[in-house]
């Protein structure tokens, strides 16, 4: 009697070596897992060496930072301290987001309004955002209003000077498409305009989240009593130099993390253009 051979042993035989030797879903996970973290487990490594052979209090072992970070973050300086700063951190987001995006295409979509505005918005773009926090203090005050306003000062020009850019380079061609299919301005703006001028503003969202976790730290050290700037200040000022190292972990770890969730949203809003690109290289 003649057994019938294995479907899936046909299959890989079939479709070639390479289909039959292609990672399973583990594989690609531990890959990802390597490159994500073996070089900062390298560092870690390095670190611990130099410091081992360095008598400078100024350049802790690992360990002793892992340590201050336990004792200083895991407690009531987490609720205190780090729990606002996010706070701060994701309103000055928000707000850079919504205004960068709004003003941005309005702007693009408008040329005599971009012509108009262009000289201004270059002067204003050129200020850093630091040298204003005295001005905002004082028009504001010492409250998270003002710190959040130094978030957005800085964080909002990337995202708006690239809806700027991407709605001006939306394609003319389905531009003229749209015109002779009679298609309403906001049928235009919601499946056209927004969607072709995705990338770009990712792309600025993107350099946004870092300037304004700068901002954050920046914001909390001027006349604050409370933050996680304020607390690396302080651990600065009093050479706590485990805890002040700890703090910049914090700050590294909070940045890792925003760039993880950007990168989750981002494949989800750009999902048609990175298909499209994968198409393009085939």
């Amino acid at each position: 009697m003649i057994k019938r051979p294995d479907r899936i042993a046909v299959a890989e035989r079939t479709a070639g070596p390479d289909v039959a030797r292609r990672p399973g879903v583990g594989s690609r996970i531990a890959a990802s897992l390597g490159y994500s973290l073996g070089l900062p487990m390298l560092l870690l490594v390095v670190w611990g060496l130099l410091a081992t052979r360095s008598t400078n209090r100024f350049f802790p072992d690992p360990l002793t930072i892992f340590e201050a970070f336990v004792d200083t973050w895991v407690g009531p300086a987490f609720i205190e301290d780090v729990l606002p700063s996010l706070y701060r951190l994701g309103l000055g987001i928000t707000a850079s987001i919504v205004v960068g995006i709004a003003a941005g295409t309005i702007i693009g979509l408008v040329q005599w309004l971009r012509e108009l505005l262009e000289p201004l918005l270059e002067f204003f773009r050129a200020i850093p955002p630091p040298v204003l926090i005295p001005v905002v203090m004082l028009l504001l005050g010492i409250t998270d209003t003002m710190k959040v306003v130094v978030i957005v000062s800085g964080a909002v020009w990337p995202i708006l000077l690239n809806t700027i850019e991407g709605v001006r380079a939306t394609d003319s061609v389905m531009t003229e498409t749209a015109d002779s299919f009679q298609v309403t301005w906001w049928e235009r703006l919601w499946f056209l305009v927004l969607p072709a001028a995705s990338p770009r503003i990712m792309a600025g969202v993107r350099q946004g989240l870092s300037v304004a976790l700068i901002l954050m730290v920046i914001s909390e050290m001027f006349a604050s009593s409370a933050g996680l700037g304020y607390r690396i200040a302080y651990f600065q000022r009093n050479y706590l130099i485990a805890e002040m190292w700890s703090g910049i972990l914090l700050l590294g770890l909070v940045g890792v993390f925003l760039a993880v969730v950007f990168g989750i949203v981002e494949r989800r809003v750009l999902r048609w253009y990175h298909g499209l690109r994968e198409v393009n290289r085939a």
